[in-house]
């Protein structure tokens, strides 16, 4: 029988802010490489970065009726996400449903499936991640559930966590692990920002990242290449 949780908990919306002050890379990185989903959920668009609550859901192969249930449960700064319970490409979501989810404060949806009317969702400014385009629309009258968790691009996904997405991707944080990615995720970027100057005044990634030591490891022999030349031909 389906279910629809109402009203579970969600990270504060100060933290949610803060994380989108970062990148899905760096978020990734800075929670221990953890939390990213598929590279087959791609932007529809370029150039945008979003976060917010996740309110789950899954659809059935062929069936977006539970995506008209599970906006009842969106809010403000909430992100949608949706997982078929069979693998399906059709066309799940398109513009009208995102004019439905902009009205309740929606910030975007991550659908492992189908989506359509990518031109006027475009237009609107509507965010999409999503794993196929098509036209292929579905059908109605078979239930899946909201707010419970969802294994969604590889990862579980519970109500709540936070969702970063952008050009890069797609990644999770875990709702009471959100303040410690944001701390991890300062303190990466104020690594990469000595790194990157050290890069402008002309040094390379040898020494920066002190790869020097693996490279001798690796018994990696410079030759020359006129020497190169006459051992090739010895």
């Amino acid at each position: 029988m389906p279910v629809v949780v109402t009203n579970p908990p969600r990270a504060a919306s100060e933290l949610v802010d803060a994380l989108g002050a970062y990148g899905v890379a760096t978020i990734h990185e800075a929670q221990g490489r953890t939390g990213l989903l598929g590279s087959h959920l791609a932007p529809i668009q370029q150039g945008v970065r979003i976060a917010g609550n996740a309110v789950t859901a899954t659809v059935a192969p062929g069936d977006n009726t539970t995506i008209g249930v599970a906006v009842e449960q969106c809010g403000e700064g909430d992100i949608l996400v949706v997982a078929p319970t069979a693998p399906c490409d059709m066309g799940y979501f398109g513009d009208l449903l995102a004019t439905s989810l902009r009205a309740r404060g929606v910030r975007g949806l991550v659908i492992e499936a189908g989506v359509r009317d990518v031109a006027d969702l475009n237009e609107m400014g509507f965010p999409v991640w999503s794993k196929a385009i098509s036209a292929e629309g579905t059908g109605k009258g078979n239930l899946g559930d909201v707010n419970i968790p969802i294994s969604i691009g590889g990862r579980i996904v519970h109500p709540g966590d936070v969702i970063v997405a952008d050009d890069d991707g797609v990644v999770v944080v875990p709702r009471l692990r959100a303040a410690d990615a944001i701390a991890a995720s300062k303190a990466r970027e104020e690594k990469e920002a000595k790194a990157r100057a050290r890069y402008v005044a002309g040094e390379i990634a040898l020494d920066v990242n002190n790869m020097r030591p693996l490279v001798e490891k690796a018994g990696t022999r410079y030759v020359d290449y006129e020497e190169w030349v006459k051992e090739q031909q010895a």
